[in-house]
């Protein structure tokens, strides 16, 4: 179901906006750090990048994308043929099992062709809210909010919400920032969150965003 936002004040939305530009400076590239070349490539991928760092998922699918040419081609596969390109990821026998799993919904309920309405890639094995969000984003060129532990971290400490569930707080963000902004913004906060505001050592010193934060000097 569409997510409703909470509608912010104008002081909120500039506050998110600064925020939003304290990012694009720090991180101008605008780019998935995710390789892939289709559709099917990019859900695959983010599948995979579930609880792992994308440097290691793009470690493993060339080959993994080699083998197994397509949705076609996956499903056909038997999840322990997955595996052995796989094993270096977390949970690689659970994620075998979406990938194969995946590539047969596909097949059978969209004709081949990884669907570009977010409530049908939701429902793929393996998929959920968040891989469906970058599907639009990374694939399809859609804007699109992509709330995984990184955001949820960082956009609370920088003050843009007070919420715990994913999807009301990608409903915020939504709310407070132009629809052009959401993707790149995602990008930007997930890489901040991974470089910077780690969860445990965040490097408050070095961050770009400190003037905005709530949690700095607190």
């Amino acid at each position: 179901m569409p997510i409703r936002p909470v509608l912010p004040d104008p002081q909120e939305k500039r506050h998110a906006r600064r925020i939003a530009a304290g990012l694009a400076g720090a991180y101008p590239e605008n780019i998935s750090a995710l390789h892939f070349a289709d559709p099917w490539e990019c859900l695959a991928a983010t599948i995979l990048s579930a609880q792992c760092t994308d440097k290691k998922v793009n470690e493993c699918t060339p080959a993994l994308f080699a083998a197994w040419r397509g949705p076609k081609a996956m499903a056909r596969a038997a999840p322990r043929e997955i595996e052995p390109y796989i094993r270096s990821i977390g949970l690689y026998r659970a994620k075998a099992r979406y990938l194969v799993a995946s590539a047969q919904a596909v097949m059978a309920r969209f004709g081949g062709v990884v669907p570009e309405r977010l409530e049908d890639i939701a429902s793929l094995p393996g998929a959920g809210r968040k891989t469906a969000n970058c599907v639009l984003a990374n694939a399809y060129g859609q804007p699109a909010i992509m709330v995984d532990t990184h955001c949820i971290r960082v956009t609370r400490r920088l003050g843009l919400h007070q919420l715990a569930a994913p999807d009301r707080i990608e409903g915020r963000l939504k709310a407070l920032l132009p629809r052009r902004q959401w993707t790149p913004f995602s990008r930007r906060i997930i890489r901040h969150g991974r470089e910077c505001c780690a969860a445990r050592k965040p490097r408050c010193g070095a961050c770009p965003l400190a003037g905005d934060c709530r949690e700095w000097g607190a």
